[in-house]
């Protein structure tokens, strides 16, 4: 049984950017930054003939190469006490169309659709219990990050095992955009 996801990757020098402003909340459960991603879909529990179908459909997409930007700092949820600090990208049609094209993919072979709207973030921390103060502190020093742009040439679907530690993600698959990048 397989434990699956679909994710777009960070650069380095993104991860160790992120890395930056993880710290001034001891309440926080931090992602180890090698962990950090992009989810574009999260799938869940699959058996090897639904793997097999998910890797091959995914296989099918045509999507370009673009760039992306992460910018700014908030909470999910948002009005009621944080469970998951988050890092924003800026708007990118693009990966907003790759996203649908992944989510259409998946739903032609037979999974649910996903009810939330895909709503683009790197999640960097989890929240058992935080003051919003605090949160809305460290929301407040964070507010200005900002990353250099990067591009984004491939996607991966990936296998999550859970660990008392956090999970432990393996790449299962890549899957290559077209050249031609979107600025």
């Amino acid at each position: 049984m397989y434990r699956l996801f679909v994710a777009v990757d960070l650069p380095e020098q993104v991860k160790n950017s992120i890395r930056g402003i993880c710290s001034g909340l001891p309440e926080a459960r931090w992602v180890d930054v090698k962990q950090l991603h992009l989810t574009l879909r999260f799938i869940g529990d699959a058996d090897d003939c639904l793997f097999a179908a998910i890797k091959e459909s995914l296989a099918e997409i045509s999507e370009s190469a673009f760039s992306l930007t992460l910018q700014g700092v908030g909470c999910f949820p948002p009005k009621k006490a944080p469970r998951v600090l988050w890092v924003g990208i800026n708007r990118n049609d693009t990966l907003i169309r790759l996203a649908c094209k992944v989510e259409q993919s998946l739903v032609g072979i037979g999974l649910q659709s996903e009810q939330r709207s895909f709503s683009p973030h790197i999640t960097i921390a989890r929240f058992r219990d935080i003051s919003p103060n605090k949160a809305a502190d460290y929301l407040a020093k964070n507010s200005l990050f900002k990353t250099e742009s990067f591009p984004v040439e491939e996607f991966y679907l990936y296998s999550s095992t859970l660990t008392p530690k956090g999970a432990v993600h393996r790449r299962e698959a890549t899957y290559p955009l077209r050249g031609g990048f979107e600025f």
